[in-house]
């Protein structure tokens, strides 16, 4: 297999070649004077299975297209199967038509990533609660993988932890409290959230028992941080102990990171699917084993 390292995520794809003990290649990538973008496969991919490894994280039409770019290159010159690893997919979130004459985003960058050859498809905790299984939107195979019990052996490999409870910000986080938790043997939860604007939620605690409890707040994406940090400030009043913060993807928007901190997480660490400098947690051994 060859692997071939998108822009936007040349780190990860560094560390699933070196997993899997494959050959890895970096595209010649380049920008002509109105912008449109130059892309090369400098390797012989005929014949080959080829990964190509590229999040869309900001800014996502750049790095779609370089993915659309790289995933049709490869398969034009030959490539036995051409397999597209998004471990950060944006436009997830637009997945139905809210108002009448929307474009459903998500559908329409999927159609793009099978139209150019693709055979198969992975994804890493893809934000697509009300679609449940990805393979429902993908005419190709489609595995949506998960990190969060990644993130869980972080937690306790670096932190002598007291009795932990693991805690989603809101219903949708869920399905990653409950990872988290299961993979530790630890107690689980989940708050209800009413999102009142783009930027300010509301926090309502269900019956939680964390007085004296280290807990990790855990959630797919940590994007302004209003969710984590209204969280945290409801942990705090509820007397847990120490707070971690956790996430998936970080996206990070204006000054999250800051707002997280200052709420009073302890520590504040996520996976390499957007490489930033708080991705602590490499899920190229959850991406190796899949592809494997």
């Amino acid at each position: 297999m060859l692997i071939v390292a998108g822009s936007a995520s040349s780190k990860l794809a560094e560390r699933v070649a070196k997993q899997l003990k494959c050959e890895l290649t970096k595209p010649e990538l380049r920008r002509f004077p109105d912008g449109e973008l130059y892309a090369r496969i400098p390797a012989d991919v005929e014949g080959e299975d080829v990964a190509i490894i590229q999040s869309t994280c900001y800014p996502p039409n750049q790095n779609f297209m370089e993915l659309f770019l790289l995933l049709d290159a490869v398969r034009d010159i030959g490539a036995k199967k051409v397999t597209a690893i998004v471990p950060y997919f944006a436009y997830a979130r637009q997945d139905k038509r809210f108002k009448e004459g929307e474009a459903v985003s998500l559908q329409t960058v999927v159609k793009l990533i099978e139209s150019v050859g693709t055979d198969k498809v992975y994804t890493v905790d893809m934000h697509a609660h009300r679609i449940g299984d990805i393979q429902k939107i993908f005419k190709i195979p489609a595995q949506n993988l998960t990190a969060a019990p990644l993130l869980a052996k972080y937690l306790t490999d670096n932190y002598q932890l007291e009795d932990p409870v693991i805690i989603g910000p809101d219903e949708e986080a869920e399905r990653w409290a409950k990872g988290a938790g299961e993979f530790l043997d630890a107690d689980w939860d989940y708050m209800i959230k009413k999102r009142l604007g783009p930027e300010e939620v509301e926090i309502k605690p269900r019956k939680l028992e964390v007085e004296g409890r280290d807990a990790m707040v855990i959630d797919d994406i940590i994007s302004t941080g209003g969710t984590m940090v209204e969280a945290i400030k409801i942990l705090k009043k509820h007397g847990a102990r120490k707070i971690y913060a956790a996430c998936i993807h970080a996206v990070l928007a204006g000054d999250a990171l800051k707002k997280v901190r200052k709420a009073g997480a302890e520590d504040i660490f996520a996976t390499d699917t957007i490489e930033r400098n708080i991705s602590k947690v490499s899920v190229a051994p959850l991406i190796a084993d899949a592809i494997h």
